[in-house]
């Protein structure tokens, strides 16, 4: 087997509550993400699926354990050398993160601006690239508030990419979109999936993301992956699973897949 793009060895992390207590939001997970995967993260609010993501690329830096991502030991790197390599991971949010006094240019050119090393015109080049990518090309002199929500989500994922990165970290990207614009954004993570290579990530609580988008998932419960299994697999390859999401998961998965297959062939 390949290295994984991704390895996440023995990490935990833990928080104090207000009254002195503590939360164990992550504990002892280990997790590989192969090269060209979109990998979904599943579970109960307060499971701890967002925390963990935010593992990936060290917005929370866990108590124990190791982060590696393309060979490189992140929690083993200085500050200089850790802001270098999460150039190499973009990341989308949940309410999107724009600059709201910034137009949608400078909202993508911003992650080149900050590392710097590129001139006005390569900034311009990599920008409507990435505009273009999400087929916003033509909104470059707008402001967020001038958007609607899929838009402003495309705006961020074009941000996320100008840096060029090898992982996408999605954090409930499709939670505050209707159902016909979360299928189009599917849609274009799918089409940045196959067309660049870009190993993807999404946390989400939505069955129907999961399905949908994701070839592997794991399910996690009280901080800990409570099961790992791939999706799409043939007929009688898939073990039963373990947990109620990962049956619910299953069963989702198996009718969307006989709802296409009656589709085509009614077309047929």
């Amino acid at each position: 087997m390949t290295t994984p793009l991704i390895r996440i060895e023995h990490a935990s992390k833990t928080f104090t509550l207000p009254d002195g207590g503590r939360f164990d939001a992550v504990r002892d997970v280990t997790l590989d993400v192969r090269e060209g995967d979109i990998f979904g993260l599943i579970g109960k609010s307060g499971a701890g699926k967002s925390t963990l993501l935010r593992l990936f690329n060290l917005l929370e830096r866990p108590d124990a354990g190791a982060v590696t991502v393309a060979g490189r030991e992140l929690t083993a790197l200085s500050k200089h050398d850790l802001r270098g390599a999460r150039r190499n991971i973009g990341m989308i949010f949940q309410q999107f993160n724009l600059l709201q006094n910034a137009t949608v240019f400078d909202n993508v050119a911003f992650p080149l601006r900050i590392h710097g090393g590129q001139g006005a015109e390569q900034v311009a080049v990599r920008v409507k690239q990435c505009l273009e990518l999400v087929e916003l090309a033509a909104k470059a002199d707008s402001y967020p508030a001038q958007l609607s929500g899929g838009q402003k989500q495309r705006v961020a994922i074009a941000r996320a990419l100008a840096s060029g990165p090898a992982v996408l970290l999605c954090d409930e990207p499709t939670s505050a979109l209707d159902a016909e614009t979360t299928r189009a954004l599917l849609a274009t993570l799918r089409d940045i999936n196959r067309r660049l290579g870009v190993t993807i990530v999404i946390v989400s609580h939505e069955l129907s993301v999961l399905a949908e988008i994701c070839n592997r998932v794991a399910v996690i419960e009280d901080g800990a992956i409570a099961e790992e299994f791939a999706l799409n697999q043939p007929a009688g390859h898939n073990a039963p699973r373990k947990t109620a999401l990962g049956r619910e998961l299953a069963a989702f998965n198996a009718a969307s897949a006989l709802a296409g297959a009656h589709q085509e062939l009614s077309y047929a």
